[in-house]
């Protein structure tokens, strides 16, 4: 008998799912200036970083793990490396990722929670500067 179970990718809505919480999380930070700092950080072109978060968020929910065979991706933590990224940035992506996730419909409030707290504590993880004084 195989497992039939759902993945928490199943269980968040899957692929559409997936990209409207990460369009809404990149729209909060193109318009609200609580996210200008966030904002900076990514660069003129946010398309590209749109797409390999939805991936790399599809991959790790356990979804389709494009993100994680393709060559020069994988480590999400290596690749944020060469970004000044502060306590103060790293709250800023949290807030945008509670808000996005909290706003899509029909999702279980109890997993959108864990799922932002687990995205929260990647988060944390990335910081590698002290706040500018």
């Amino acid at each position: 008998m195989s497992d039939t179970s759902p993945t928490p990718f199943d269980l968040v809505g899957g692929k559409p799912a997936v990209d409207a919480i990460v369009g809404r999380f990149y729209d909060l930070i193109e318009s609200d200036p609580d996210y200008a700092g966030l904002r900076a950080v990514h660069g003129p072109d946010l398309g590209p970083v749109r797409e390999g978060l939805a991936s790399y968020i599809t991959g790790w929910l356990g979804g389709p793990r494009d993100w994680f065979e393709t060559p020069g991706k994988g480590c999400i933590m290596s690749l944020h490396n060469g970004f000044a990224i502060t306590t103060d940035i790293a709250g800023q992506w949290i807030n945008a990722m509670i808000r996005a996730i909290a706003a899509e419909p029909g999702l279980d409030e109890h997993l959108g929670s864990q799922m932002a707290e687990a995205l929260g504590r990647m988060a944390h993880g990335m910081i590698n500067r002290t706040e500018a004084a």
